[in-house]
């Protein structure tokens, strides 16, 4: 390991920046630095302005992948090298505001019907049925089961922030079952190495064997059973501000993106147009005769 990696692998543990933001920053600035050959404290502004080129038109990344790459080498430039660059030298792509695909309540039945592995069943359960990112659900442990309150604590989500959610009381059961058998020690759902929780990698793909199974021909991820969650407690008439805090947004715009996605809750709405008083028809005006012209005298 290069010193500069050391160092800034460092600077973001000082931040407290997640484990996965912290591959992922070491994995953009390396391929950068390969790219060109050179260590990144020998490139400048005008070398990540080529780069996020190569990467747009030759590589044709997403927009979020890029700004993932231009996120890491500001950190990399701005904190590690204390280089003085502002924000604005770092712009970020615009990207599309897609509406997330969800699925239906007979979908999401059938999903779980083909997932015949109690873990990897729970763990997809915990993501439909508490809202649980795929991170926060692997990283589980017994403890976080509140069972009297009917709760699951989740711990150092999304930006270091601890929160509650629901715990469905099918969604026990199974654990409960599920804890007779296995007997886990560390984490809830413990990986093939003594003190590793099970990969997100694993559980996506159980998942997409599972939709394959199943006949759904929509692209489901453990994300899209979050994003179900939260549209169907919507469609059930659920607060949003209340789903805010369930799914851990820090914002209330990132939430109310499902009430586009629920054509049920759209369909509720009424448009102002029929709250308008009816309004007799307008009357027909009556044309006034027209005057013929005086015919011209003859001879």
């Amino acid at each position: 390991m290069t010193p500069l990696r050391q160092r800034m692998l460092e600077d973001m543990r000082l931040r407290n920046l997640s484990a996965e933001t912290q591959r992922s920053y070491i994995h953009y600035v390396a391929n950068y630095a390969n790219h060109f050959g050179r260590s990144p404290e020998r490139l400048g502004l005008d070398d990540i302005r080529n780069y996020q080129l190569f990467l747009v038109q030759q590589r044709q990344l997403s927009p979020e992948s890029i700004n993932c790459f231009l996120s890491a080498v500001q950190f990399l430039y701005t904190v590690t090298l204390d280089m003085p660059w502002s924000s604005a030298q770092f712009p970020r792509m615009k990207v599309p505001q897609k509406l997330p695909e969800v699925l239906s309540l007979d979908e999401v039945a059938a999903l779980f019907s083909h997932i015949h592995i109690l873990k990897h069943r729970a763990v997809l359960m915990l993501c439909y049925g508490s809202g649980l990112r795929i991170s926060e659900a692997v990283a589980l442990q017994a403890a976080h089961i509140d069972s009297h309150r009917m709760l699951v604590r989740v711990e150092h989500g999304k930006g270091a922030k601890d929160r509650y959610t629901v715990l469905s009381a099918r969604l026990l059961t199974l654990l409960r079952a599920y804890w007779k058998l296995q007997r886990p020690v560390d984490y809830l759902f413990p990986g093939t190495k003594a003190g590793t929780h099970l990969q997100p990698a694993t559980v996506r793909e159980v998942c997409h064997q599972a939709a394959q199974m199943a006949g759904i021909t929509k692209r489901v991820t453990p994300h899209l059973l979050r994003h179900s969650f939260a549209t169907h407690l919507l469609e059930n008439g659920t607060d949003t501000r209340a789903i805010q805090v369930l799914l851990g947004h820090q914002r209330i715009d990132t939430t109310a993106r499902y009430t586009a996605v629920s054509p049920q809750t759209v369909s509720r709405l009424s448009s102002p147009l029929d709250q308008l008083p009816e309004a007799a028809p307008p009357k027909r005006k009556r044309g006034r005769p027209r005057k013929h012209p005086a015919p011209e005298p003859q001879g």
